[in-house]
């Protein structure tokens, strides 16, 4: 059995946004109770990631640590078409992922006590994104 189903998302520029409850709401619709839900964002300049949600320095550190991997405007990138930010963010998006899993239990998503599915903006100006999450079992 499959169910899948898509929402969007409106980002206000670079940074993260939960969106654990989402997902969640998806698995409680699709009324599987043992399964696996793959959430997918249909764009090359964000990404997806499962990470610690109870402090936002954690966050915060992790946008330092995408500076350091994939700086804006770095003069050796050929692609910047739509700014500085162009290439530094598709670079962040293959190193951190535009999918992630979580298994389903009882109907519910069984993630973490500490974890939170995020959405990561890449670009420094908003986007609305396409979130796909598909939940099988």
């Amino acid at each position: 059995m499959a169910y899948q189903d898509t929402f969007e998302l409106q980002t206000r520029g670079r940074g993260t946004t939960e969106i654990t409850s989402r997902v969640a709401q998806v698995v409680a619709a699709s009324g599987i109770a043992t399964g696996v839900a793959h959430v997918y964002v249909q764009h090359t300049s964000c990404s997806l990631m499962i990470t610690e949600n109870a402090d936002p320095d954690v966050l915060k550190d992790l946008e330092t640590l995408a500076r350091r991997w994939a700086p804006d405007g770095d003069p050796a990138y050929r692609h910047d078409a739509e700014g500085d930010d162009d290439m530094s963010a598709h670079g962040r998006s293959i190193l951190t992922g535009t999918s992630v899993s979580v298994p389903v239990g009882n109907g519910k998503l069984l993630i973490g006590t500490w974890q939170g599915i995020c959405l990561w903006e890449h670009r420094t100006h908003a986007h609305t994104r396409t979130i796909v999450v598909t939940v099988t079992g």
